[in-house]
């Protein structure tokens, strides 16, 4: 018997989080994407419109008992056509103790809110982004801890959303 794919979840299981982005069906799909960004203390949630041409903050959540709660609420709300959470990989692309706890995140995510996928996505220096473009616009990021972790989410939800732009056929950067 052949090992299940990340889409066929193993019995008893949910299936895993995709860590490689598929161009079909998502690229064309209209829907609002939701991105996560996975900290030890604070969950960042951004929103995109339901075109998935751009992501915009949604809320900053507390870490522990009833952040997922919150976010299956979320998902739910805004009818999320799909979920994606920063994986935090190290500047070698190695996974740390941070993306293995991101990973684990996505996982339970994912067995609580299928259908609907998850997909992992590469998040190297989301935060730093978001704090500088934060200083840029004249806000103290270390006084707006949540402002930054919502921040990084819209990076990553960005990040994804341009990814797929790309890979729609007939889209150009120009």
């Amino acid at each position: 018997m052949a090992e299940p794919t990340p889409d066929q979840p193993r019995a008893g299981r949910p299936a895993e989080p995709r860590a490689e982005p598929r161009a079909e069906p998502r690229a064309g799909r209209r829907g609002v994407r939701i991105g996560v960004d996975v900290g030890s203390v604070r969950v960042g949630v951004a929103l995109s419109d339901p075109e998935g041409r751009l992501a915009t903050p949604l809320e900053t959540l507390a870490r522990g008992e009833g952040d997922l709660d919150r976010l299956v609420g979320l998902v739910a709300e805004h009818d999320a056509l799909e979920v994606v959470v920063g994986l935090p990989r190290t500047l070698r692309g190695e996974e740390g103790a941070a993306a293995i706890a991101a990973r684990g995140y996505a996982t339970s995510l994912a067995g609580r809110i299928a259908p609907v996928p998850v997909r992992l996505v590469d998040e190297r220096l989301s935060t730093v982004r978001a704090t500088r473009g934060l200083q840029a616009a004249g806000v103290d990021a270390r006084r707006a801890r949540s402002v930054v972790d919502q921040a990084a989410a819209v990076e990553i939800l960005q990040h994804a959303l341009d990814s797929d732009a790309r890979a729609r056929p007939g889209v150009s950067d120009g």
